[in-house]
């Protein structure tokens, strides 16, 4: 009992920890999902972080914390490894350099809950559990293979970008383009957007589209998330928190910069994290749902060898 009360101190220390780091971001103005990076006077390149020994992308409040890491640090990749997956990929990391904490969440069954469940016939309980270990940036190894540092494109230098105007279209979502405000309208299940040439700085358009498309992939044919929150009330700040993170790892794929559209919420957001210390966990992994929903849209249908490698995987 005493050993179960200490885990669950030390995951309750471990959401105050990281919730407290997005708290210090936001109160110094700066959202901890946007990438301040991608033109000339950086080498920081666009993109989603990913593990470069399994090459999965990571997800929910870990594209937060490398993020972090990666502007703080001025990492010249989005690429990270364990300091054991360097040396299985016949390179190291280098000596004095500091990794940078993400977690894994996850549930398990204890032994007697399983026994419960064989004798009884009553449903286990299930506990959940968060971990943290350490990763590095590849530009912080020796000996690894080439490519692993290699800088992302450059962004197009056009007002259209093609990449972005096909994802938009393969979700088959209802856009209509008009008027002065952006908006989601869940009942009706459409997205009004102004027409591009009205913003002041056009890129801004697919960033819009990408956070309204947030809205729309919580809709209850898709993720079924409560979009019922009323302007100013915590639940409506929990959905733009979604939205506007969704808005960012899309972008980040399509090798656009985000920025916070909504500025303005940020107090709101701040009152959400403030009371609840799970609140950014949960939004960031909402994020990753929707991100992955919309980018899905635009993937092609993997074959019967692709589904049993992931299976397997």
């Amino acid at each position: 009992m005493a050993q179960r009360h200490k885990q669950e101190s030390q995951r309750r220390d471990l959401y105050q920890e990281v919730t407290s780091r997005i708290i210090d971001e936001l109160e110094q103005g700066r959202a901890p999902w946007v990438q301040p990076w991608g033109g000339a006077d950086t080498s920081t390149p666009l993109g989603l972080p990913e593990n470069g020994a399994t090459g999965r992308r990571y997800s929910g409040i870990n594209i937060l914390l490398l993020w972090g890491a990666a502007i703080e640090h001025q990492r010249t990749c989005q690429t990270w490894l364990t300091f054991k997956q360097a040396l299985t990929l016949g390179g190291c990391v280098r000596k004095g350099e500091r990794g940078t904490m993400v977690v894994y969440a996850n549930r398990f069954t204890p032994k007697n809950e399983r026994e419960r469940e064989r004798e009884a016939g009553e449903d286990a309980r299930q506990i959940a559990f968060l971990k943290r270990y350490t990763v590095f940036n590849a530009d912080q190894c020796d000996g690894l293979p080439d490519g692993f540092t290699a800088d992302a494109p450059d962004l197009p230098e056009r007002d259209i970008i093609p990449c972005a105007e096909a994802l938009i279209a393969a979700t088959g979502a209802d856009f209509r383009i008009g008027g002065d405000r952006a908006y989601y309208v869940p009942s009706q299940d459409f997205i009004q957007v102004p027409p591009q040439p009205a913003f002041f700085d056009q890129i801004n358009y697919y960033r819009t589209c990408f956070h309204e498309l947030g809205h729309w992939t919580g809709h209850k044919t898709r993720l079924a998330r409560d979009l019922k929150g009323a302007f100013g009330t915590k639940d409506y700040a929990r959905e733009e928190l979604v939205a506007e993170m969704t808005s960012a790892f899309v972008c980040a794929d399509q090798a656009i910069a985000p920025t916070v559209r909504h500025t303005d919420y940020i107090g709101s957001w701040l009152d959400v994290l403030r009371e609840d210390k799970r609140a950014i966990f949960r939004a960031a992994s909402l994020a990753s749902k929707a991100a992955d929903f919309i980018l899905a849209c635009a993937a092609p249908e993997p074959d019967g060898a692709a589904d049993a490698i992931e299976a397997a995987a």
